[in-house]
This record gives structure tokens, C-alpha cells and sequence, in this order.
């Protein structure tokens, strides 16, 4: 499956309140869903001695699809296509390792 067929699949699937903009609800849902991605990492250490095992990573593939529903809800109420995103992400990190500056801060480096 591809990001574009994701995306229509994915939306066929949204139901939420309208609060806001369009994009209010998909946004708080994405950050809601990356910290319960963390808080699956933190458990490993904090329950598992830092050993990823079957289980947490079964479940840390639930939740990073309930990161990508979110963002492509998000860019879906943005009016923008995932692969889009996708495809303008990798060329910019590509972009950066070719300048040398691929650590280090800020968004415009």
C-alpha cells in the first residue's frame, strides 16, 4: 500500500467532532498518539530492562499506526497529500546530509 491509497482509505474512516478548523482535532489526536508511542518506549526500560520484546513492539506498531491515521487525517483537512509530505521530507533530509549539517538544530539548516 502506498501513501496515497492510505490517505483514501484511511479518511473513509474519520469521524470526529468539528472543533475548530478541520485540522484541530487530527492535530491533538497525532500528539495524543505520539506520547502513548513514548510512553510504550518508556515502558521497556521502566518493565523490561530495555529489551524490546515481541509484545511491546507489536503494540508499538498499533500505536505508530494511530500516528500515521492522525497525520494523514491531518494533512488530509490541510488540503495537502501525504506522499507529498512524505516525498518533500526525504528530499529535504537528503538535502541535509549532502550540506553536512543533518544533526544539529533548527528547521531551516
Amino acid at each position: 500500500m502506498d501513501f496515497k491509497e492510505y490517505q483514501e482509505k484511511s479518511k473513509e474512516t474519520a469521524a470526529y467532532p468539528a472543533i475548530g478548523e478541520g485540522y484541530v482535532y487530527p492535530v491533538l489526536g497525532l500528539v495524543n498518539e505520539a506520547g502513548e508511542v513514548a510512553g510504550k518506549v518508556k515502558k521497556i526500560f521502566r518493565d523490561d530492562g530495555g529489551k524490546l520484546g515481541l509484545e511491546r513492539l507489536e503494540m508499538l506498531k498499533k500505536e505508530l499506526g494511530d500516528v500515521l491515521w492522525y497525520l494523514s487525517q491531518t494533512c488530509t483537512e490541510l488540503g495537502l497529500e501525504l506522499d507529498e509530505v512524505a516525498k518533500l521530507n526525504v528530499e529535504r533530509l537528503a538535502d541535509r546530509k549532502a550540506r553536512g549539517v543533518i544533526s544539529g538544530d533548527g528547521d531551516n539548516r
